[in-house]
Parts: structure tokens; sequence; C-alpha cells
């Protein structure tokens, strides 16, 4: 398996008969079938042994890679079949017009195995999978592509990247330096290998995560991999916060989840590809957003549970009265978090006063938002005979199994989202919330929903991710696109289907430390931006830090996607003057109604945030430059590295208003704990 093996996947898309035939091993007569991709790109994939090589630039990337797989506890490998048919047929998909190969290996005595390869012109990149037909099959483990060589030809700061499955428990990104001592990481989804400084890397994940979760393990040292392996049936309860091992899928075919492999003479530009191949492959179930980038503000940055109508009311009339220019397509959007049934007395009481404060934000040309998390259940310690609101079920009913236990995490219980109680809630408070006229939710906690599990109450489904999908398309279609969806703690790739804002990592509130921390998943997981459509920093506190800290903590949401603050505006205090003063400035205001997150210039920090980020927008280049230290720091960023021209630039600081005059290298001094956003005019 992947802990003494290396695998690489490599996904695909379909369809229209061309060409094939039969190899049989015994003849000892090689084989080889030369499957073309990207430019001067190819995997050849050997009759005679099962295994297939991976050419990128005419040098071999990837060595004698086979697929893996269980068959309930028997491991099959490609390398055990005897007969090999080999077919090729046109496919025409949203990816473009490819190729789809397929090579069925059959043996007595093992069931079926099918690998699949799908390749497009134009992508540097291709997809594979593998499957398994039979009878009465059925597997918690299967890798497209396994490896115990492999090559990105580039020697110095190399890199394997760990990505998180989530954004919860402050979990960070971890850009691992590989050298002369061997290296093991294990990354979710997705996972990169590349050099810091040439920037060379190769870039392998799922693209599919309706059923599976994915796991990607890197083992070795300097740019040589000794172990690649890309697999469904990852768990890890610090990663994955599973208690148990992946569910199985059972029948008469059973498919492991498509791989993105693609080596990249950028790895920013290869996770970029990426997060596209995403959202292509997995399409949103939510309604596509066409309105503009959404600016606005949450509870929870400061009032949290001290929320009471009053405070929401004041701090409406702040950003009616106070923040005027502080809008997106008209207006900005007012969002109580949790709570927010202090205006009901409880989840069973009296919704008028929230419908008077929708009615209210939408008087002043604001829209109304609200939060629920509506696959937890935070009162679990009162027992399980408590009635679920919406129906007669019990709490104890709706809990998710987890062996002679249940899934508790964050200090609430999982609630099965297959349950009929667990749908009856939602339908009893989103329709509560709809009636109110709410136009945004954010929802949370929604890794509860993809706990694996001993069973569900819905007997097909047997994974964590059949679970999700469940939960989230009946979430979703009882919203009946009324509302703006934005998903905080969540699975980071697999959410991409129901919402429109993703949270880019946990709370985070007001210090350098939280920008920091906030920047460290925009560093590594920025490219989310083209997996949603936008990414957020989470809410913006200013409080009473320094000057140098609030402008720190803007540009982290400025450089993000969107833009949600967090301070109480109906208290007096200096946040209120410094919103004031940041928040009105059009031309810091622009660069979040872009809704792209800016990307890192270098990835070689480690669990740490990068100090400088980039992005072009609008014929600019826009460069944010952020002081963690508490010292004054001299930043010196040849050109080139920006990627433009060596030549020579008028620039602006846009906090300052300062102009420069930028030749061949930019040069900045930044004071300690602050930033500086520099526009780079190209033309």
């Amino acid at each position: 398996m992947c802990k003494r093996v290396s695998l690489l996947s490599i996904f695909v898309l379909l369809v229209t008969f061309v060409d094939g035939f039969s190899y049989n091993k015994s003849s000892n007569t090689p084989r080889f079938i030369n499957i073309a991709y990207g430019t001067a790109s190819e995997i050849v994939y050997d009759l005679n042994s099962g295994t297939y090589e991976v050419f990128a630039n005419k040098r071999t990337i990837i060595s004698d890679a086979y697929a893996a797989v269980k068959n309930k506890e028997q491991l099959i490998s490609s390398k055990d079949y005897e007969l090999i048919k080999y077919a090729e047929t046109v496919v025409k998909d949203k990816f473009g017009v490819g190729k789809k190969y397929t090579i069925t290996l059959t043996k007595s005595g093992l069931p079926q195995m099918e690998q699949v390869f799908f390749v497009y012109p134009g992508h540097d990149y291709f997809f594979t999978e593998v499957a398994l037909k039979g009878s009465n099959i059925s597997s918690n483990y299967m890798a497209p592509l396994v490896s115990k060589k492999a090559s990105i030809y580039a020697k110095g700061d190399n890199r394997t990247l760990f990505v998180p499955f989530d954004n919860d428990t402050f979990i960070r990104y971890n850009a691992k330096s590989i050298g002369a001592t061997p290296v093991e990481n294990t990354s979710a989804e997705v996972g990169a290998v590349y050099e810091n400084r040439s920037r060379k890397g190769l870039i392998v994940g799922s693209v599919e995560h309706l059923i599976w979760k994915t796991g990607v393990l890197t083992r070795g040292t300097n740019d040589d991999l000794s172990d690649l392996c890309v697999w469904g049936g990852y768990t890890d309860q610090k990663v994955t916060r599973d208690n148990g091992a992946h569910g199985s899928i059972s029948g008469s075919v059973v498919k492991s989840p498509k791989v993105f492999v693609g080596y990249f003479s950028d790895w920013r530009t290869g996770l970029e590809a990426y997060g596209k191949a995403n959202r292509i492959a997995e399409p949103p179930f939510v309604f596509n957003w066409t309105k503009p980038v959404p600016f606005g503000w949450n509870s929870w940055g400061v009032i949290q549970e001290k929320l009471t109508y009053d405070k929401a009311i004041k701090n409406v009339d702040f950003f009616a009265n106070e923040l005027p220019k502080f809008r997106n397509g008209e207006t900005a959007y007012i969002d109580l978090d949790s709570f927010w049934d202090n205006f009901t007395g409880g989840m069973r009481g009296d919704f008028s006063k929230l419908k008077e404060f929708a009615d209210y934000c939408k008087a002043k040309g604001l829209q109304p938002g609200v939060y629920w998390a509506p696959f937890t259940d935070w009162g679990f310690k009162g027992g399980a005979d408590r009635e679920a609101e919406g129906s007669k079920y019990k709490f104890g009913e709706m809990w998710t199994k987890v062996g002679n236990a249940y899934h508790d995490f964050d200090g609430a219980r999982a609630l099965d989202p297959t349950h009929p109680g667990t749908k009856k809630r939602i339908d009893y408070i989103i329709d509560k919330l709809k009636a109110c006229g709410f136009k945004m939710i954010k929802i949370d906690f929604l890794g509860h929903a993809a706990a694996e599990s001993d069973s569900f109450y819905d007997k097909s489904v047997t994974t964590g991710m059949q679970a999700y999908r469940v939960g989230m398309e009946y979430l979703i279609n009882r919203m009946d696109g009324q509302m703006l969806v934005y998903a905080a703690i969540s699975p980071n790739l697999a959410t991409g289907r129901y919402a429109h804002i993703k949270r880019i990592a946990c709370d985070a509130w007001k210090t350098i430390k939280d920008t920091e921390y906030t920047l460290n998943s925009v560093n590594y997981g920025w490219w989310q931006t083209y997996v949603y459509n936008y990414v957020d920093a989470d809410h913006i506190v200013f409080a009473s830090e320094k000057e140098g800290a609030n402008r720190a903590r803007l540009t982290s949401g400025l450089i993000t996607g969107t833009l949600i603050l967090g301070d109480d505006f109906s208290a007096a205090g200096a946040w209120n003057e410094t919103a004031k003063k940041l928040l009105q400035n059009e031309e810091l205001l622009a660069i979040p109604k872009s809704g792209v997150a800016f990307m890192p210039l270098n990835g070689n920090t480690g669990d740490q945030a990068n100090e400088v980020f980039v992005r072009k927008i609008d014929g600019s280049l826009y460069m944010a430059v952020l002081n963690f230290d508490g010292k004054k720091k001299l930043f010196t960023v040849p050109l080139d590295r920006l990627g433009i021209k060596n030549s020579s630039y008028q620039a602006k600081e846009l906090f300052s208003g300062r102009d420069l005059k930028i030749n061949k290298v930019l040069k900045y001094e930044l004071n300690g704990a602050d930033a500086a956003i520099i526009k780079i005019a190209l033309r």
C-alpha cells in the first residue's frame, strides 16, 4: 500500500471508440502504448509489465508506475495480471476534445481491472483512474498510480507541500523542505513537489470528491522521490478528523477518484490549473454568483455571544451613515453570526425580531445575512432524548455513530446528514430564515457532515463524502437560490460545489500574528480562488491595534478575495476612525473588487506565511508586502522574479499615496508589524 509503495494518479475524461487490441503476457514480447499529452510529453504504458512511465518535456518524471487496489482485504496491482486489452476512444467534454485510453487487465481468480488515462491538447496535465469489475467487489483503497521513482529535475530549495483537508483547528499548510535526509509527507486531496527558485514542480491530486477522501504521499530526498502515491480511502484523525477507517464502496464496478497529474515550469500556475480543473470536473451545485464581489460585516469578530438586536441595528447604521463608500454593487452584507437566537428566544422561538432586523438592513440599502451550523448538535450533553427542531425525531437518533461512540469534534456532536430528522431540522430552520428575508448565510462546521461512520441512516451511503454530498445537496436545494452561501469551517475542496465563498483559514482576529496565520493559508491555498467564486480571509478586526498591524490585517483581506469586517461599530473606539480612514480609499477597495486571490512570490516558508504576494489586475501589477517581524526591514525583489521585464516603471504605494520609481529591482523599506501595497503601472 502507499506507506510502502509510491503512487501517482492521473485522471482523464471520455467518450467514442477508435481502436484497440489484446496482448498476452505469456508471449513474453514487450508491447508499448504511447499516449501523448501537453507539449512534448507522453505516457508510455508497458503491456508486458502492467506499468507505465510519465515523460514531460522528454524527461522521465515518473518511473514504473502502476495501479494498486484492495478488494476486501486482498491487495491487487496492475502487475499481477496476464491478459491485457487496450482501447482508444475520442472524448468531447468541458476539458475539450481529447482521448481516453482504457487498459483492461484480466487473470483467472482476480476481478477485472481497468486503468484509464484521459489527455487533452493544450493541457500540460492528464487524468487517470482505476476500476475493479466483478461480483461482490468491495474496496476502501484505490490507488491509480504507485511509483518508487519520480523526479522534478531541479535541485536547490526543494519542497513537498502539505495541504490540509479542511480549515479547522488552526491547521497550517506546510511547505516541507526536502534535503539529503529523506522527508515523508501525506497531503489531503492534492500534493505538490517543487523547487522554489526555478519554480519547477509536479502537481498531483484528486478532482473528484463525491465519494472518496484522497491522500497524496511523497517520500524522498532533494529532487528525487522514492515514493509517490495517490489513493482514494485516506483518513487521518489529525487531518480528516476521522476516528476510523474510510468507508468501503461495494458493487459490480468500483472506481477510484480521478486524479490530476502535471509537471509545470511554475508550481504556482500548476496549482491554479489544478484548482480550475476541479471546478470543471465537479461544477457548482449551488447557483452561480454573477453579482459583484461581496463586501460586508460579521458579528463574530468582536461581539460574538453578546449579540443583541440593539447592537446589530447600530452596526447597520454605522455602515449606512459612516461608511458610504464601503460598497460593491451598491450594497454590503450585514451578517449575524452565531447567537442570533438571542433575538428569538431560541430556535423554536419568535422570529419576528429577526425579520425586523432583515427589513431594517434592506431599508438602509444593505443586505441581511445570517449563520447556521446545520450538521452539529451543540447541546448533546443535555441527552439523547431531546426533540430536534422541525420533527418528533430525537437527537440521539440523528447522531453520527462511530464504533461504540459518536463523532464529537469542536465541542459539538455530528449529525448524520442522511437522517430524516437532520433533513426536517434543515427544513425548519432554513424556511424560517428565508421567511425573514435573509440574502446571505454563513454555514459552519460542515466537516461534521463528512465524518466516516459505521453506518448511515441511508444504507446506500457508506463513506463520509457520500454523506456530505447528501447533506449539502439537501441544504442547498432547501435554500432555493435565495441566499449567497458562505462556507466557514469546511472541507477545502469538496465544498466547492456548494458555496460561493469559502473562508481560507480558521478564526483570525486583529493582531499581526492573526494576519500571518491567515496568510499562511493564502500563501499555499490561494489557488482555491478558482474552486469557488471567491475565497475570504474571515472577519477583519481593527480593535485598538497600531496603524501598521491594522494595515497588515486589512491587506490580508484585500488580497484574499472578499472583504468582511468584524469590529463592533455600535461601541465607541479607535476602530471606528480606523475603518473610516481605510475603508473609503477607493484605490484599496478596487483590489478585492477583482475577486481573485493574490499568489505568493515564494513557496519556501514552511508552515509560515510568505511576505510578498502578487497579482495582475487591469494592466497593473499589485504587490503586497508584509513585515511580520518587530523590526524594520528592507525588501529587495528583482523584477524578473515578479514576472515583468527588467525595466523602469512608475509605481504608487496605496496606503500612503506615495509615488515610487522602480528600475530593474524593487526596493522597499517597511516598518515592523506593517504592510504596504505597491501598484506598478505596466502600461
